[in-house]
């Protein structure tokens, strides 16, 4: 039994004919018809909405009833029926209708019609209603309970690391400043010395190094939260504030990362799969045709693997023209990474072993010192999911590195401790969750994919 009584998605499923129900909901449409109005009822639990049938018999028909618009929201008690209606098994023959709350019909802005993602966009507070961007909660909803399935029943343990750090886990700058001092106040050698940590801080891009902190205690662990970048990206793949998930793992090397990984996706994209049918077919027939195929395939196909070397080969042997010009040494770029697993290997592709100089310090090197331990999950529509690598566990070789990359030793000594008190070999990734998302329902927008999205110039609700 639910605490709050049945939905939707439960009266359409599982409430026998001839039952007795009582439904809350929004209105979609009125439509009436000789002696009795039909109500589009819909509260969000799925994509399919429950036909109402209301008498002009009932007490409040002509004061209620025929006043009834889009977005009115509504309490019905009736008796649920077979329908004879085509494209759908059951109605609800209305004995009581009762508004909860009235919609202006002159500024309500969503009305029975195809809006533009982008109208949408403008109105955040409200586009949750709609068919598109209710599919993309219900299956978030669906792969982040999966993400927790997961990693629990691989014996993770979920840790919850800071969102304000004063480690920059990239070494990119893009980090937001978080201060509680009036910008009046920054001044002289150390602005930050009488702030409220006493030192600079800001959010966090990534949970990584501290999970490695409890990976090394505990073994296997995840953290899934919110990370920030303020990178002056304006565009469909980049938001400010997004969800990361990152495990890491101790006594692991780039192989076994990779399994889990692999593994994790398969797993994922089967629960969607499963549990998201009519909302990926919504997807499938008005967003990415060939979607649910597409996610098929990933989840009973293996994953190709290819070094870095091999990507670039394939890549400059094909004969295609690329925006971006390609050599050994640079770093791929969407169009690379769709190519590959779109054209080439028509499958997701594993890239493993790339140049030491564009990854980041943290990941172990290889035998030569020029590529480290690294691995990139590309997929169609996307290019990279998921970044991981297999960590520097060498004390020497990761001070090295990081006096190289700039990095202050002192700052980062608990990290370089981690490698001076029983270090192990380890691994770990990161999957952008809304990446994810994006790849399961076919959004192109990165935008629709997240509640509230963040990005230059634009903080809705």
């Amino acid at each position: 039994m639910k605490l709050l009584g049945q939905q939707i998605a439960d009266i359409l499923t599982q409430q026998p004919v001839d039952s007795s129900v009582v439904v809350q909901g929004w209105l979609r449409t009125r439509r009436d018809t000789g002696a009795c109005s039909f109500l589009e009822l819909n509260d969000g639990s799925c994509l399919k909405s429950l036909q109402v049938v209301v008498d002009e018999g009932i007490e409040n028909y002509v004061s209620t009833i025929k006043k009834l618009t889009t977005g009115c929201s509504l309490r019905v008690h009736g008796i649920l029926v077979t329908s004879p209606a085509k494209g759908q098994t059951v109605e609800l023959q209305a004995s009581e209708v009762e508004v909860l709350g009235w919609a202006e019909p002159a500024t309500y802005p969503l009305q029975k019609k195809r809006h533009s993602l982008e109208f949408l966009r403008s109105i955040a507070h409200l586009r949750p209603r709609t068919n598109a961007l209710g599919a993309v909660t219900r299956v978030r909803s669906v792969l982040s309970h999966a993400v927790h399935r997961f990693f629990q029943e691989q014996g993770f343990i979920q840790v919850h690391t800071p969102i304000i750090t004063t480690s920059d886990c990239e070494g990119a700058g893009e980090m937001f400043t978080v201060t509680s001092l009036e910008p009046s106040v920054f001044s002289g050698n150390d602005p930050f010395g009488q702030d409220f940590f006493g030192r600079r801080a800001g959010l966090t891009v990534s949970g990584q190094l501290q999970a490695e902190i409890f990976a090394q205690s505990h073994g296997r662990v995840y953290t899934f939260g919110p990370t920030f970048r303020a990178e002056n990206s304006n565009t469909s793949r980049h938001l400010a504030e997004f969800w990361m998930l990152e495990p890491e793992m101790a006594f692991c090397d780039l192989t076994g990362d990779m399994q889990v990984a692999e593994a994790m996706i398969k797993f994922l994209v089967s629960a969607a799969l499963d549990e998201c049918g009519d909302d990926l077919g919504l997807f499938d027939q008005h967003v990415s045709r060939g979607l649910i195929d597409r996610l098929t395939q990933v989840r009973d196909q293996p994953f190709v693997p290819m070094t870095y070397t091999e990507a670039v080969d394939t890549l400059l042997q094909s004969g295609q023209s690329f925006e971006y010009p390609l050599h050994w040494g640079s770093d791929l770029q969407a169009e690379h990474e769709r190519f590959l697993c779109e054209q080439v290997a028509k499958a997701p592709v594993i890239v493993t072993n790339y140049p030491s100089e564009i990854k980041p310090f943290y990941m172990r090197l290889d035998d030569g010192g020029n590529t480290v331990a690294a691995m990139d999950i590309l997929v169609a529509g996307i290019g990279e999911l998921v970044g991981g690598s297999q960590r520097e566990e060498r004390y020497d070789v990761l001070a090295g590195r990081m006096q190289a990359s700039g990095l202050n030793l002192e700052e980062y000594g608990w990290y370089l401790d981690l490698r001076r008190y029983g270090s192990v070999p380890h691994a770990g990734f990161g999957l952008g969750f809304e990446r994810l998302v994006q790849f399961v329902t076919g959004m192109q927008n990165i935008r629709d994919v997240i509640a509230f999205p963040r990005t230059p110039g634009s903080a809705p609700c």
